[in-house]
């Protein structure tokens, strides 16, 4: 299978099922048997996950991927020592993040809930123009992508975290505030947007949101 059909959604799972890490492998970069070039895709969508995984908490060093040929056998073993060496160095899933597995599942849940809005993002704003390995780490990590990446999706991603602590009970904007480490001005903002979609309702005898 191309690497480049590893879709996000994918990577996002594994975690949600209690993996401790995620290694994708491709062939080498620039020998695709594809038009396509899929591992380009493939390296697009690590980048992304990478920081969609710093932005709630996760280290991303629990997310690899390495390009070889199918006769670099040897290499293959190295790669997946390595790595199995680097997780067991990190640990369980959420033990160095200090994340209980209820507030990690809920992060990552709230993260694989926009996917597919985070691929149409990816795909008509997050596009890099030149195929290296060099372009796509220096786009990734510029400041340009980091600006987008908060303007375009951090927020949608509170949003999406709020609305499923909404799905156990209603709450206020005080604990919400608490519960998300947020200013009381932010939820606010977020609330507001999230009331306008139709997506909560303001419980006025409760003081508190609840989903509409």
């Amino acid at each position: 299978m191309c690497s480049g059909r590893v879709d996000l959604e994918f990577i996002l799972r594994a975690f949600l099922n209690g993996q401790d890490g995620v290694l994708i492998g491709g062939c080498n970069l620039d020998e695709c048997n594809y038009t396509t070039h899929g591992n380009y895709d493939a390296l697009s969508t690590t980048h992304l996950c990478k920081k969609l995984m710093t932005h709630i908490g996760l280290n991303p060093k629990r997310l690899r991927i390495e390009f070889m040929s199918g006769g670099d056998g040897n290499l293959l073993a190295e790669v997946v020592d390595d790595f199995t060496r680097e997780i067991r160095e990190l640990g369980p899933l959420g033990e160095t993040e200090k994340m209980s597995v209820d507030e990690l599942k809920l992060k990552l849940e709230a993260a694989r809930k926009l996917v597919p809005y985070i691929k149409l993002v990816e795909r008509e704003r997050l596009r890099v123009p030149m195929k290296s390995e060099e372009e796509y780490t220096k786009f990734w990590n510029s400041d340009e992508v980091n600006e987008l990446f908060n303007d375009l999706i951090a927020d949608k991603l509170a949003i999406s975290q709020i609305l499923l602590h909404l799905a156990e009970k209603p709450l206020s904007t005080g604990e919400i505030s608490k519960i998300m480490s947020l200013n009381p001005s932010e939820v606010s903002k977020h609330m507001i947007s999230s009331s306008q979609q139709g997506l909560v309702r303001y419980d006025e005898s409760r003081k508190s949101y609840a989903l509409a």
